[in-house]
């Protein structure tokens, strides 16, 4: 089944259910300054309020943009009131379109399903790469310095949501949120097991060991 991601900068996203339609799941959560919490697959909305707790919405935009995971997503900025300055400067700092606040699951749907995903879907950059290593989006294919990283699915889904977060120790629990593994509920050790594969198809790669275990905490994607 296909998924649409759907991302708000309004912490209620994460009390929205999921809709399906057509066959496809859309999906709601949380956005904030790093970027999504979990790995995006499919085509992405993001609702950005124009204000918000830590920064202005125009600057979310903007790292929005400039985020590969979401430089191709469809940026609704949620704006106040309809102030036609506001609607200039949303659309200079990269939002597609605009909306007046507040939302709700009803409006987001709506505006999301009036422009058909499978028509507007502008997928992220089909590679990404940091350092040594460089994953295929694509073909499912990871690399470390040219040579391939055999890995399987759930692997690859773990290395590629490490290397999205580098140098930032994510919680085994973050980890299993992040490759939407949380129902049915899975047993956090089981993130261990996952460590161990990688680590040893990395290994075999000639990568040493970027993956470094932060005790009582989880795991860091160590760039040089």
């Amino acid at each position: 089944m296909d998924v649409v991601n759907i991302f708000l900068t309004d912490r209620n996203a994460a009390t929205m259910e999921d809709f399906l339609h057509a066959g496809r799941r859309f999906t709601f959560g949380t956005i904030g300054a790093e970027g999504p919490g979990k790995l995006v697959e499919g085509p992405v909305w993001a609702f950005v309020d124009w204000v918000m707790d830590d920064m202005a919405g125009l600057e979310m935009c903007r790292r929005l943009r400039a985020d590969p995971r979401t430089t191709s997503a469809h940026i609704t900025m949620v704006l106040e009131a309809d102030d036609q300055e506001d609607r200039r400067r949303a659309l200079r700092a990269g939002a597609d379109d605009y909306m007046i606040g507040p939302l709700d699951r009803t409006r987001v749907l709506d505006r999301v399903l009036a422009v058909d995903p499978q028509q507007q879907q502008r997928r992220t950059h089909g590679r990404f790469e940091i350092g040594d290593l460089s994953i295929d989006m694509l073909a499912l294919q990871a690399r470390w310095a040219g040579t391939p990283v055999v890995l399987p699915p759930n692997e690859f889904r773990l290395l590629r949501f490490l290397a999205e977060n580098p140098d930032r120790v994510l919680t085994r629990e973050e980890l299993i949120a992040g490759l939407g593994k949380q129902d049915p509920p899975l047993d956090a050790r089981t993130v261990d097991v996952w460590i161990g594969r990688l680590r040893r198809a990395l290994r075999a790669a000639g990568a040493g060991n970027p993956l470094r275990t932060v005790r009582s905490l989880g795991y860091v994607f160590d760039t040089p």
